[in-house]
């Protein structure tokens, strides 16, 4: 839907939410939740749609007349696609997923073809006038490497080709047609991009250089031109949680982002869990027992422990880490466990809803993006006690997100105003 304030987003949610992995499922997925929310939150304007399509649903999506017909519901109905979460490629829900999620990385082919036919279907759905966004992996899963260096190296040169490849085709369309569709490289905790530092690393020591080189020879074009178009074509997505879990200050993540000159495509709002760590036993005997809900066995839930000193340690997954926490040193826990926007305390946990607020703030100041989505993916497997009605969760995230905005946008015309 398109929020208006002193700055125009268009704000949807990821319906990586529902279960789904061929079009049939996700169309029924649409059909049976978009019209209801429309007619809820936005009566009387477009509404818009953060489709996730997996790599079966991408397939049947182009055979036939089968993205046309999905064209003239979308127009029937007043709805338009301008995102797409290209992150998993196969099973999300109902299955163990961990660090399949990676998989195929963007070394492999499958990867790129799949992104390919991402990248026509969203050309084709996207109204005139509005950019496409395309979030996917970090490239890789950093654990699969295990320190070897070179392995890294010659996986982050292939995949930088592939992702050269997809930017021809996006430079393509866009002449074509012009619109314009980028590529969001979405940074998590263990993903071989995983903070704003490894971002700038990537972009400066292999997408310009090596990208550069492949698009410059592809289009024919002189390599400054080539990395221009890389700039333009591969951003990031940020994703609130994830940068929170690594301890990133969105203002400082952004001023570093805007000094290199890398675009941020598309904002995942998304909360992770937080804890303080007492040095008391029997109140970090009561936070394990707080956590342990959350270690469930479908995804990863890396967690980062920081210390007095401010030295961080990474966790592979929650059900790891958790032997760890009565003898730990750390002072502060974060966890990637994707939790409602709307609540902040958890009793003994907190949320770390406070980023999604700050980023909310910078954005009514600041030109970053326009593309946000509500990506809280977990409700299968949040514990029972926080299970509610899917419909009814995530119309109060929506309302949540609206109110946020609505209140730093009249608190900043107040200041100005005085």
């Amino acid at each position: 839907m398109k929020v208006f304030s002193n700055k125009n987003f268009h704000l949807t949610y990821c319906t990586n939410i529902h279960p789904g992995e061929d079009w049939t499922q996700v169309f029924a997925n649409l059909q049976q939740y978009i019209p209801s929310l429309k007619k809820k939150l936005s009566p009387h304007q477009p509404f818009g749609i953060g489709l996730r399509l997996a790599d079966a649903a991408s397939r049947e999506l182009l055979q036939g007349n089968t993205l046309q017909e999905f064209k003239s519901w979308l127009n029937e109905h007043d709805l338009y696609v301008f995102t797409l979460n290209g992150f998993p490629y196969g099973g999300f829900h109902l299955q163990v997923v961990k660090d399949k999620v990676y998989a195929p990385d963007w070394s492999k082919q499958e990867r790129l073809d799949y992104t390919l036919r991402l990248t026509q279907i969203l050309a084709e759905l996207l109204p005139e006038e509005i950019e496409g966004s395309i979030s996917t992996v970090p490239l890789s899963y950093k654990p699969w490497f295990d320190g070897n260096q070179l392995s890294q190296a010659k996986l982050i040169s292939s995949a930088t080709i592939h992702i050269a490849q997809v930017v021809a085709q996006m430079v393509r369309i866009r002449a074509a047609t012009d619109k314009v569709l980028h590529l969001n490289l979405e940074p998590e905790p263990d993903g071989l991009i995983e903070n704003a530092e490894e971002v700038i690393r990537y972009f400066e020591k292999y997408l310009l250089p090596i990208g550069g080189t492949y698009l410059a020879k592809n289009l024919a074009i002189p390599q400054a031109a080539a990395e221009v178009l890389l700039l333009e074509h591969v951003r990031v997505c940020y994703d609130t949680c994830h940068f929170a879990v690594e301890y990133e200050n969105p203002v400082s993540v952004f001023e570093k982002f805007r000094a290199a000159g890398i675009q941020i495509g598309k904002i995942q709002i998304s909360a992770a869990l937080k804890a303080e760590i007492s040095k008391e036993k029997s109140k970090r005997q009561l936070l394990k027992q707080r956590l342990q809900p959350f270690a469930e066995s479908t995804y990863l839930h890396q967690v980062i422990a920081r210390n007095a000193d401010g030295s961080l340690q990474n966790y592979r997954d929650l059900s790891t880490a958790l032997s760890f926490l009565e003898d730990s040193n750390a002072c502060e826990w974060r966890t990637h466990f994707h939790v409602p926007l709307f609540i902040d305390d958890y009793q003994v946990l907190k949320s770390t809803q406070d980023d999604i607020v700050t980023v909310f703030q910078l954005l009514q100041n600041q030109d970053i993006c326009n593309h946000l989505e509500i990506e809280t993916y977990t409700w299968e497997v949040l514990p029972p006690e926080m299970k509610v009605d899917i419909a009814a969760s995530i119309q109060r995230e929506y309302e949540w997100v609206l109110w946020k905005l609505q209140a730093i946008n009249y608190q900043e015309l107040a200041e100005v105003r005085a």
